[in-house]
């Protein structure tokens, strides 16, 4: 069996729970508040999952071409639901594309860019980036749950 599939299956569920949860804010301008020890807001960390998943799975991946803008990432605001979910859907679109063609092989060979000043093995880059995405999905949880119980 290939493993890239099992990955898949994760990296889309949990987008999935991402579009679930920045659809589940009960007004829009909550998407980009915080409480106080949060600095970023559930819209930005968003487009900074987004991002991440299109920067290292779609374009190092799978030469996808998108360009990354990291800055605008945690620096745009009050972008409307539909278009984060648009956006979520892109990434899932294109994570899905790049584990498709993933071989068990290439799993298990070199990530082919250096990533925080460390070579690493493909698999091995995946698992820190699924962490990432779930340390954020968690961060967008709390803060959904937060906001709309001081409301």
């Amino acid at each position: 069996m290939n493993r890239s599939s099992e990955w898949l299956f994760l990296f889309k569920r949990d987008l999935a729970t991402l579009r679930k949860e920045v659809g589940g804010f009960k007004s829009p301008d909550l998407l980009w508040e915080t409480v106080p020890g949060i600095s970023n807001p559930a819209g930005n960390l968003t487009l900074h999952l987004c991002g991440n998943l299109r920067h290292y799975i779609g374009g190092v991946l799978n030469n996808s071409g998108y360009a990354r803008n990291r800055d605008a990432e945690f620096s745009l605001k009050h972008i409307l639901p539909e278009e984060l979910i648009q956006t979520i859907d892109t990434t899932e679109k294109e994570v899905e594309s790049a584990f498709n063609q993933l071989t068990n092989e290439q799993l298990q060979a070199q990530f082919p860019a250096e990533v925080l000043g460390k070579n690493w093995i493909c698999e091995s880059f995946i698992i820190h980036l699924y962490g990432h995405l779930n340390y954020h999905l968690g961060q967008i949880n709390y803060l959904r749950r937060f906001l709309h119980s001081n409301q």
